[in-house]
This record gives C-alpha cells, structure tokens and sequence, in this order.
C-alpha cells in the first residue's frame, strides 16, 4: 500500500434547505473540493458517494450537475458511519495503487423528527429510539462510574461555543449549562440541547496518491490510518450483550496500530457526539482517558478549544448538526483544514495529528453497525 493524501476539500453550512435538492448542494461541494485541490476532473478515477436517503444513483445524479459521468461511480450506505466508510473505499482506492485521484462525498438531506428505525428493529416500535438507546448508556455510566447531569450538559456548552465559531455550523450561537440542563427533557437525562439536529448537509475531499500529491497542493495531508469495524453478532439468550464501546475501541486501536502512533500524540479530535454521552463514551473508547474519566476531561476544560486535546472543534453533531451520511467527510475537511492551519477563530495552535470517528447504524443483535476512524497527519 502507498500513501494517500487529502489534497482538496469543499463542504457547504449545514442547515435547512427546503428548496434544493440533494445534488443541487452536493455539486457545489464537489466542485469546491475540485477547485481547491487544482484536479482536472477528467483526470478522476473515482468517486465515491456517501448517503443513507439519496435515493438510486445518487452519485451519478450530482455528477451530471457538473457534466463528470463515465467513470467508476460507488454509492455507500452505511447509516451514520456512511460519510466514514465512504473515505475508507476512496482511501482504499489511491492507496492500492488503482487509481491516483478519487473524490469522495458524503451527503443528506434529512427529515425533521426522529431518524426512523431499521427494519426488524422491534426494539425501536417499542420506545427504544435512538434518543433512548443513548440515554440508557448515560444512565449506566452515572451508575458505574458517576457521571453527573451537568458533565453531560457540559459537552453541549463546549460544542455550541466551537459552533459559534464556525460558519458552516448548523447552530452559531454558544448556550450556558443552565439552559442546557433547563432544556425540555426528550430522553432521561437527555435534554433537547444535548441531541444533535437533522440537518441537511454535504462535503467532500480529493484524496490522491503517488505523483499526483505535490500537482495537486501545496499543503497535502496524509492519511495515515483508515480503519472500519463492525459490531459483533451477541445472543442475549446466553446472557451475551452487544458492547458499542468495543467496537470503537478496536476501530481506534487498528488505527493507532496501522499509523504507528498512539492515543496520546492526538493533537485534536472530531468524534461521534449525536449525544453528549457519545462524546464522553468515545473519548474513552479511543484512549484519549481512563474508562470512567470521560465527563471529568469535559469538566476540566481537556477538550474544550485551548485544552489539552481539543475535540470537536468544529462544534460537532450537536451544533454543526448531523446529516447521516455527511458527517464522516465532513470531520474529514474540519481536520485537514485544522492541520493546513485554516481554522480561524477556532484553530488548534500547533495541530499536527488529528483523529476522526463516527459510528451507527444500531442493529438488534450486534449493537451499532459500523464504527470508522481516520487518522491525518500534516
């Protein structure tokens, strides 16, 4: 396997956009991405799409926007960690040596209210939403470990003042831990401001590999690991329970391996945070602190901007919102622009190793589907 590197990157302000269609805003971010890296998209290789609602080629259809069609076209799903999974084929495809520049995008447009269940997932008709299966992992850490009300509440206050920050965000206004804590209650303890929107979004990168590179910018960015995992099938008739947090954990442990680095060299962080407890459940998983310690490094300011180890700069799911398939490209360019050194107001001072992980798709059975996490190294 050869090097690849994230050479270009295009993404639009998530949000609302009632009036355009899906391939109407994923073209502008592909072309973004396109022109930013100086490819001549005719010398593409590939491209991959990834979305969990886009419909039938939905990869095809933003391509035709920018007259781009005949060559291998891929379309992903792979519920939320669809985006992730999207860069690994993409990644997979340049560091093979098959094709030198391959684009990626993720993308979604999105309903408003609750993102409906799988089908079979019986669970789910009886109450057990997605706001509900993260509730029930915050009220066992608070069981086992201690973890308080307002350590969860604290993650929202941190994201939304990263979120504020940032214009391509969802929502750009910082909220106290009072209103988040005073919030109307959708999951115990889950309150509103602790939930990520749905949101309607896109991004997208150009990854090359071999001589393409220095072609191609100025400032490349390597990835050094990509890794996907999935959750492992559970019989709870034998007393067996599916495990979320072993499934990022192995995902971050195959991608420490494969990048030779460890936990602890992570300068900054995009992590799954459609629910603060996600936030505190993969800080922990991935290493960044003990089993137990994820809402103390968020009460001590660790991972807030200006901390040790800034995590979700861009404000994450809970303030730049969550557009299912979007959201693993889209941590993707927040960190290869933190790296290149083109955050603004928001950049982390000294960024040289970032991480990127999303996880989805709960499953009976297996507990969450997929888990993908990236590592980029300037």
């Amino acid at each position: 396997m050869r090097d690849a590197f994230v050479v270009g990157t295009g993404m639009i302000r998530f949000g609302r956009y009632p009036d355009l269609l899906l391939e109407d805003f994923a073209a502008d971010v592909a072309r973004e991405a396109l022109e930013d890296s100086t490819a001549d998209p005719r010398g593409l290789g590939i491209a991959v799409f990834g979305h969990s609602g886009g419909g039938r080629v939905a990869g095809q259809r933003v391509l035709r926007e920018l007259s781009l069609t005949g060559m291998s076209i891929l379309n992903v799903e792979n519920a939320c960690a669809g985006g992730g999974t999207a860069l690994h084929v993409g990644w997979m495809a340049v560091a093979s040596g098959l094709h030198d520049v391959a684009l990626v995008v993720g993308m979604e447009k999105m309903q408003k209210g609750l993102i409906p269940s799988n089908p079979g997932e019986y669970e789910a008709a009886l109450g057990k939403t997605l706001p509900a299966k993260y509730a029930l992992r915050a009220r066992k850490h608070m069981d086992e470990y201690g973890l308080t009300p307002e350590q969860l509440a604290m993650v929202s206050v941190k994201n939304h003042r990263a979120g504020a920050l940032n214009e391509l965000a969802h929502y750009q206004e910082e909220v106290s831990l009072e209103a988040v804590l005073a919030s109307r209650m959708i999951a115990e303890p889950l309150t509103l401001l602790q939930c990520c929107p749905t949101t309607d979004g896109a991004a997208a990168v150009v990854i090359a590999g071999g001589n393409a590179v220095r072609r191609l910018s100025q400032q490349p960015v390597r990835i050094a690991a990509s890794v996907i995992t999935s959750g492992r099938y559970t019989n709870p008739a034998k007393g067996q329970l599916a495990s979320d947090d072993d499934l990022a954990t192995r995902a971050g442990q195959a991608a420490y391996e494969m990048a030779s680095l460890g936990p602890s060299e992570i300068d900054v962080a995009e992590v799954h945070d459609a629910f603060t407890i996600g936030e505190i459940l993969a800080c922990e998983s991935l290493g960044f602190c003990a089993r137990g310690d994820g809402g103390r490094i968020a009460e001590e300011g660790v991972t807030a901007l200006g901390g040790r180890l800034p995590v979700n700069p861009s404000g994450g799911r809970l303030s730049l919102g969550h557009p299912l398939g979007a959201t693993g490209v889209a941590q993707v360019v927040e960190l290869t622009r933190q790296l290149q050194g083109r955050s603004g107001a928001r950049q982390v001072d000294g960024a040289r190793i970032a991480l990127a992980h999303v996880q989805g798709g709960s499953t009976p059975g297996i507990g969450t589907g997929a888990s993908t996490v990236h590592i980029l190294t300037a």
